[in-house]
């Protein structure tokens, strides 16, 4: 049960990472620590219940430089999307077993029955993340715009933006969640004075916000408005020439299947976005998702800094 509220937490975290800038650096909060995304490399840095600090990396070659075809627009988000799940995942898994399991007495310890718990936890956050943020908006709209496009999606992507509000400002109240919150803040610090070319000591980072234009927070709210956008288009074109959806879960279960197209267009808006930012209107329409990050992102201390800094200085 604990594993399952620890998934369900850190879920909408952990399901993308900051996005790559110019000097090719994304990252992420996990449990009690960060994982930062080089060129080469990943790495997680972890603090163990004692306070000992555990760095770790192993070498990772996006698909999108093994193979031209992924490296096409929209193609490289959706990989960027799998790959993030994939790498967050195990570091998710990794930092639990660090951060958690080592409170956990050695005789109690059974690793093949602990993988099994949390792979199952995580699995059960999925699926009641899918029914919370993409079943049931589809279920309440459908009782007043069952046949249309626009008005059906429209009014769905509402409902899943104020719970995702709402989740994001109820979790924010749980001790160990402004943890990762904080751990947020402190890898958004070592990534803004990476970028800036500056050594990552506490010096140098504490100065820097903790709201950056990459983020994942920020990737999810482009998600949620690209979704009202080309679900609409998509509805469109089969209720014209196929015909009404029989039934609301038709409609869901095609509309998860265009989840790694949404994340490929997200995506592109993402860089775009991050490109040019400093130039009006773009910098007004990125605010929203950085007003989001108020909530998600903390204010972190000292120890909280180094382990972000050990976490990217591994990465690179």
């Amino acid at each position: 049960m604990r594993n399952f509220l620890q998934f369900l937490r850190v879920l909408p975290l952990f399901t993308v990472s900051c996005m790559a800038k110019k000097n090719k650096v994304g990252g992420q909060a996990i449990i009690e620590g960060v994982m930062m995304r080089g060129k080469q490399k990943i790495s997680w840095a972890v603090r163990k219940p004692n306070g000992e600090m555990v760095v770790e990396r192993f070498p990772f070659v996006s698909l999108v430089k093994k193979n031209k075809f992924f490296s096409f627009p929209v193609v490289r988000g959706a990989i960027n999307l799998y790959e993030s799940l994939k790498v967050g995942y195990k570091a998710l898994m990794r930092s639990s077993e660090i951060a958690i399991a080592e409170e956990t007495k050695p005789e109690e310890k059974n690793s093949s029955k602990e993988s099994v718990s949390m792979t199952l936890s995580l699995l059960a956050a999925l699926v009641v993340s899918l029914g919370l943020f993409m079943y049931l908006p589809m279920f309440i709209s459908q009782l007043f715009f069952k046949n249309t496009a626009l008005s059906f999606n429209f009014v769905a992507g509402g409902i899943r933006l104020l719970l995702f509000f709402a989740y994001m400002v109820g979790i924010s109240f749980w001790k160990d969640m402004r943890r990762v919150f904080e751990y947020h803040g402190a890898e958004h610090k070592a990534i803004f004075t990476y970028e800036d070319e500056k050594d990552l000591t506490i010096e140098n980072m504490r100065p820097y916000s903790t709201l950056h234009p990459r983020c994942g927070t920020s990737f999810l709210l482009l998600v949620a408005i690209v979704c009202i956008l080309l679900f609409s288009i998509i509805d469109a074109v089969i209720i014209h020439f196929i015909g009404p959806y029989p039934h609301v879960m038709v409609r869901f279960l095609v509309h998860v299947l265009l989840i790694p197209v949404v994340g490929g267009f997200s995506y592109e808006i993402l860089r775009l976005s991050d490109r040019y930012q400093n130039v009006f209107p773009v910098s007004l329409l990125i605010k929203p998702g950085l007003w989001l990050q108020l909530i998600t992102t903390k204010q972190p201390d000292d120890k909280q800094l180094l382990t972000a800094a050990a976490a990217l200085n591994a990465a690179l």
